[in-house]
């Protein structure tokens, strides 16, 4: 089994912050990304089956919980009061069996598509893996609740998708059982390492011990260590911190008992199990789509793609047996390399990275900055007192000025007598068309530019609003992309109206390869609909559907469903068949398509919306064989098809 890793963005397709941490704040809307892996800021997001636990990272949360106080399990908290993110708790996502069975058929109503049976053993894995935040509950080598989970697979399932008012969901209970002994057990165990960690007479050197306060016990890939051994060592690493800074860490050591074993019933776990249940059995209907509780909905969001992305505390950490090493991004006065025991006087121990990415944003949060922050510092003999706050605005008179959008990379290359202006596009966020309008506002004020070539090799999408924005300065007021829906009903987006002054209509080409996905798909299916641009490279990865962000009807959390799929402006399907450039190139393979999930929805074909008067051709000049240099060879390669090919020079 393995670690549920944390990924910079968020699987499946995401929403701006303005609508998706604001969406208790403002208004919603559609945001596309890709399905492949990410692993750092890149562009391929997956569409994960099902997507594994994280265990090695975590943040910090915002206040306490009495884990004994089955009342407060985790996504049972219920709705947000006064509208804003809910603050994680520290206790383990709940729910009942009704609330379940509600969110599953709400989900299996709103696909896109008429839903597939779900395979038991899938679930199952699914089920275990979501249920272990620490490697120490079901995923443990030596845990017994793995093998019951996949024994009872198939009933909980059956109960789950069972309706609302339907019996109990034994099953559920009859793992919580299993996981309220092993808990005993668990905590047997780190009671004992505990001791041994505060040996009598043996004092610890400062290095020493901040060697154990800074350790990393929690494995990030396959779960190779017995749940008994970790808890003993943990118990150990906390037993050692506790010697050395004394009573100061007390509170620390009683949050690790009861946030890594929490004392519940069996019915208590029970309703954990069941609120895993439910976010293993969403992704296996639906290859982008999830289930969050709302202490952990920012999990399912991408925070990277905002045109203003929300203040974090830090930006990577690795969790430690009583808090947070934070590796990079520290936000002053706290320094990379602190490790940070609580926030706003809550312990950081145990928390599950889900809840720890809610609990870092400084921005957005309904209690707001400033933070009151305890750490532990390399050189300082006991906890220290912080306070975080952003820096305020300086004063001025008047509305602020606008902020200029980041700049796209941009690059020249010699084409023949002129030069071609490279755009490198790496994703779509939700201000790419200012983004553009700030590019061609370059291309202008350049000399002889022959031509805008568009880079988007390895851009694994983002907001449609974006892409719509981009589009609009290459086919202003131009039906776009018909979306159809469950029901059989069809929308069609267009591109905004932009001035003729902040358009672009000489010769235009977009360079694809098999990681475009999704808005980056739109943008370049778009150009080669109306003939407008010339798509040049590799098949893209064939995302052709859409997700909603959705209030689940149980009040408990927070779904994203592929609700929508979508065509090209001429009709042609994207899902499951990708864009097929009219110059193709040579590239690496891609490791991943759409159409290699299993539960990716079938093509659609739409209608034809093209307004026929925007439908033209502007053709590349020959070049003769004057290209370049180009920093990217492969730029080069594109550029001498343009103007050599039929497609590109007629």
């Amino acid at each position: 089994m393995f670690a549920r890793r944390f990924h910079p963005r968020a699987s499946g397709v995401v929403h701006p912050f303005q609508t998706h941490v604001g969406r208790r704040l403002a208004s919603r809307g559609w945001y596309f990304a890709a399905a492949t892996a990410i692993l750092a800021v890149a562009v391929h997001r997956p569409a994960e089956p099902p997507r594994p636990a994280q265990r090695g990272i975590a943040l910090w949360s915002l206040r306490t919980l009495d884990v004994v106080d089955e009342e407060a399990l985790g996504a049972e908290c219920g709705a947000p009061s006064g509208g804003g993110l809910v603050l994680p708790t520290g206790a383990p996502a709940a729910l009942s069996c009704e609330a379940a069975r509600t969110i599953i058929a709400q989900v299996r109503t709103n696909l896109a598509a008429p839903v597939t049976d779900v395979e038991a053993a899938k679930f199952a894995d699914g089920v275990v893996d979501w249920l272990d935040p620490h490697g120490l509950w079901s995923v443990a080598p030596d845990a017994p609740v793995a093998p019951l989970v996949r024994r009872e697979g198939e009933r909980l399932l059956r109960e789950l998708e069972a309706a609302p008012n339907g019996d109990p969901c034994a099953a559920a209970d009859v793992v919580g059982a299993s996981l309220a002994t092993w808990m005993k057990t668990l905590r047997v165990s780190f009671d004992e390492g505990l001791r041994e960690g505060r040996p009598e007479g043996r004092a610890r050197s400062p290095a020493e011990v901040w060697r154990t306060v800074t350790a990393a016990p929690f494995e990030d890939g396959p779960i190779t260590r017995n749940g008994r051994e970790l808890a003993r060592e943990l118990g150990r690493e906390v037993g050692a911190a506790r010697a050395a800074y004394g009573v100061a860490l007390d509170p620390y050591v009683t949050a690790a008992s009861q946030r890594l074993f929490p004392d519940l019933t069996a019915e208590a776990w029970g309703r954990v199990v069941i609120a895993a249940a439910v976010r293993a059995y969403v992704p296996q209907l639906d290859a982008h789509g999830a289930w969050a509780p709302l202490d952990e909905e920012i999990s399912i969001y991408d925070l990277d793609l905002e045109t203003n992305p929300p203040l974090r505390l830090w930006s990577e950490m690795t969790r430690t047996a009583l808090g947070v090493r934070i590796d990079r991004g520290a936000l002053a006065p706290l320094l990379d390399g602190d490790v940070v025991l609580s926030v706003r006087g809550v312990p950081l121990t145990g928390m599950s990275v889900e809840q720890a990415e809610q609990s870092a944003l400084v921005e957005g949060a309904p209690h707001g900055p400033p933070a009151s922050v305890t750490i532990l510092r390399p050189h300082v003999a006991e906890p220290m007192e912080l306070v975080v706050a952003p820096a305020p605005a300086p004063a001025r008179e008047g509305p602020a000025p606008a902020a200029e959008p980041p700049e796209l990379p941009f690059d020249i290359v010699r084409y023949a007598e002129g030069r071609v202006a490279v755009v490198t596009i790496p994703d779509v966020p939700d201000d790419l068309g200012d983004r553009i309008g700030a590019a061609l506002a370059r291309v202008r004020d350049a000399h002889d530019i022959r031509g805008v070539l568009l880079d988007l090799r390895a851009n694994g999408g983002g907001s449609t609003d974006g892409a719509m924005a981009a589009l609009g300065h290459f086919l202003p007021g131009a039906a776009l992309f018909p979306m159809r829906r469950r029901d059989g009903g069809v929308e069609v987006e267009r591109a905004p109206e932009v001035p003729a002054e902040e358009s672009y209509s000489g010769p235009l080409a977009a360079l694809v390869d098999g990681d475009s996905a999704s808005a980056a798909e739109m943008i370049a299916g778009a150009l080669a609909s109306y003939r407008r641009g010339v798509v040049i490279g590799d098949r893209t990865y064939g995302k052709g559907c859409a997700q909603e962000y959705l209030d689940d009807e149980a009040h408990a959390g927070v779904l994203r469903l592929t609700t929508l799929l979508f065509s090209l402006p001429d009709g042609a399907p994207v899902q499951k068949v990708g864009i097929l450039p009219q110059i193709t190139l040579s590239l690496p393979a891609a490791t991943e398509r759409e159409a290699r999930l299993s539960r990716a929805l079938e093509p659609w074909r739409g209608p034809d919306v093209r307004d026929s008067a925007l439908v033209r051709e502007v053709p590349w000049a020959l070049h003769g064989g004057r290209v370049g240099p180009c920093r990217d060879e492969t730029v080069c390669r594109a550029l001498r098809a343009l103007g050599t090919s039929v497609a590109a020079a007629r």
